[in-house]
């Protein structure tokens, strides 16, 4: 039977929750896998309840011929402080590279920092010039050594005077966090916040999911601009989020048409990256390496992606309507609701929610997997 939209899906305010400031996770927990779990019931089947766990159980919840597809992005210590010419301290979070050693960069205090200006990282004697500002974002562009041309050429500075940029959200900060806030597969240096639902998986988890014949496939997306900019649109058809680049490989092509299981994606960088080239490829997932432009919603029928592990994110955030998609919007928030009273840990070192394939909306599935999908719920 066909299901009703409801009109308070393509509505921003829709997506707001309750949350107490102490639910927001200020540390990871170790080891990673032993985060909390939450797994969402079923949809439409006789198990109503939700069941909860921790991330360890993901080995009793995939199966052998399962398809893991991870995002292999690294945080660069993409948070720089400069001193401006008169003396001033100012900060830089290093974005995206735009020709010539020229970066875009949030900078803070923004209107201190005017086309002409020369800056120096503290505690160096490195030069940098603002350019010219950046319209769309709010930004600076602002020219690096001529040699920082791109992520992997810039990491060697930033290694040395920058800092990792976490979320405003978390107040503390640890040296640790320089590992910590990597996953334990990320190789491909880029990005400016982790894709927090890898930051679960352990050596020892990674092992033992491979030993039971889960198979692994890494996509790129280099978190960035768009992490930052809060969604503002009310109406949610009007919806633009800023373009974001991804690399699907040819290898990962291959190994989701030969997946024997599920394809789970692991975090929504992974569904954003794998769902995005299959827009590309109208409909069907081709390899891809480009910038991306994808808003997923509710009323979206996703092409590749069965299932996903994610964090619990902010509200009225891009992220909630991706996973709404999944799930349903008042399933989402209900579910939500329930982890803030049994003190779930929120955003991005916080706990996770596991939605199997089976607790997908069955108009949200793929459409090579609905011969066997339920009456909608």
């Amino acid at each position: 039977m066909a299901v009703s939209p409801d009109p308070r899906d393509l509505q921003l305010s829709s997506y707001d929750y309750r949350l107490p400031p102490e639910r927001i996770a200020q540390a990871p927990v170790e080891p990673r896998h032993s985060a909390r779990l939450l797994m969402v019931p079923p949809c439409g089947g006789e198990e109503s309840h939700t069941r909860h766990g921790v991330v360890w159980d993901l080995l009793e919840q995939l199966h052998a011929g399962d398809l893991l597809v991870v995002n292999d992005t690294r945080v660069l210590k993409a948070r720089l402080r400069v001193r401006r010419s008169g003396g001033g301290l100012s900060e830089l979070l290093v974005l995206e590279p735009r020709g010539g050693g020229s970066w875009l960069c949030l900078a803070r205090p923004a209107k201190r920092m005017r086309p002409g200006d020369r800056l120096t990282i503290d505690g160096t004697s490195i030069t940098l010039a603002v350019l010219a500002e950046d319209a769309p974002s709010g930004g600076r562009l602002v020219q690096f050594p001529q040699d920082c041309c791109d992520a992997e050429r810039i990491e060697s500075l930033l290694n040395q005077c920058g800092e990792v940029p976490l979320p405003p959200y978390i107040e503390r900060h640890d040296p640790a966090d320089a590992e910590r806030y990597q996953t334990r597969y990320a190789t491909r240096p880029g990005a400016v916040a982790a894709p927090t639902a890898g930051l679960h998986f352990s050596d020892a988890l990674l092992s033992a999911l491979a030993q039971k014949g889960v198979r692994l496939a890494t996509i790129t997306l280099h978190v960035g601009l768009g992490t930052f900019r809060p969604v503002e649109t009310e109406d949610l058809r009007q919806l633009e989020l800023h373009s974001e680049w991804i690399d699907v490989s040819p290898e990962v092509v291959e190994a989701v048409n030969t997946c024997r299981g599920r394809v789970i994606a692991v975090g929504t960088t992974s569904v954003r990256a794998l769902e995005g080239a299959a827009q590309i490829g109208d409909g069907v997932l081709k390899p891809f390496t480009g910038p991306v432009n994808l808003v997923i919603k509710p009323g979206y029928r996703f092409r590749v992606v069965d299932g996903l592990l994610t964090n619990f994110h902010l509200p009225k955030s891009s992220l909630l309507l991706l996973v709404s998609a999944l799930i349903g919007r008042s399933t989402l928030l209900e579910l939500y609701g329930d982890a803030v009273d049994l003190e779930y840990r929120f955003f991005s070192y916080g706990d996770a929610m596991w939605i199997s394939p089976e607790a997908v909306a069955p108009e949200a599935r793929p459409w090579q997997r609905m011969s066997s999908a339920p009456e909608p719920c």
